[in-house]
């Protein structure tokens, strides 16, 4: 199975700014993402603050099929 979300750009920091979703074809912006998390949408994925920045982040668990890639 595909991971759910992947990672579609980064900043020069590496911060993860974009993502599309391989299951509904959307693309979204971290705002965007963080937004769609914080709604109940992606219950495998929760929201760190990193640097005071709202960063959408993979619920740990073994299995690496789930993790932002």
């Amino acid at each position: 199975m595909p991971k759910r979300l992947k990672v579609t750009e980064e900043s020069p920091t590496g911060r993860n700014e974009k993502f599309h979703d391989n299951f509904t074809n959307q693309n979204f912006t971290r705002d965007q993402l963080v937004n769609q998390i914080k709604n109940g949408n992606y219950e495998n994925y929760h929201i760190r603050n990193i640097n005071g920045v709202d960063t959408p982040v993979s619920n740990p668990d073994p299995n690496r099929n789930n993790n932002l890639g």
